[in-house]
């Protein structure tokens, strides 16, 4: 198992998401990355499980960085995880061809209960 990147252009919450994930579920963080550019380069890279993907980031945003990530790596899942994920449509989830799409207002036990689902 290669593990998780996580996708977040805030260095706190990618440390706070990759604590929580190796504490909570049976996976390892493999790799961080802070906007979609980096995560399309370190994917490759790393070959990740799954990919968290924050929905607003500078560079290159969640929803472009996810849709090129789930053409170019079709073997790993990827998960939405923003604040904003709660206005996307199911039809943008099918269309971007993500996994799932979480709200961070779930909270990270919503998170993790995801997580190990899809990788199970």
């Amino acid at each position: 198992m290669s593990g998780i990147l996580i996708v977040d252009d805030n260095p706190s919450i990618r440390y706070l998401l990759r604590s929580f994930i190796e504490s909570k579920t049976p996976f390892v963080v493999c790799g961080e990355a802070q906007h979609g550019v980096e995560a399309i380069g370190k994917a490759k890279q790393l070959n990740p499980d799954l990919i968290l993907v924050d929905l607003s980031m500078p560079v290159l945003n969640g929803a472009d960085a996810a849709s090129i990530l789930k053409k170019e790596m079709p073997q790993s899942k990827i998960i939405l995880f923003s604040l904003h994920a709660d206005t996307i449509s199911p039809l943008l989830v099918s269309a971007l061809g993500v996994d799932l799409a979480l709200s961070k207002t779930d909270g990270l036990m919503k998170l993790a209960e995801q997580v190990t689902a899809l990788l199970s």
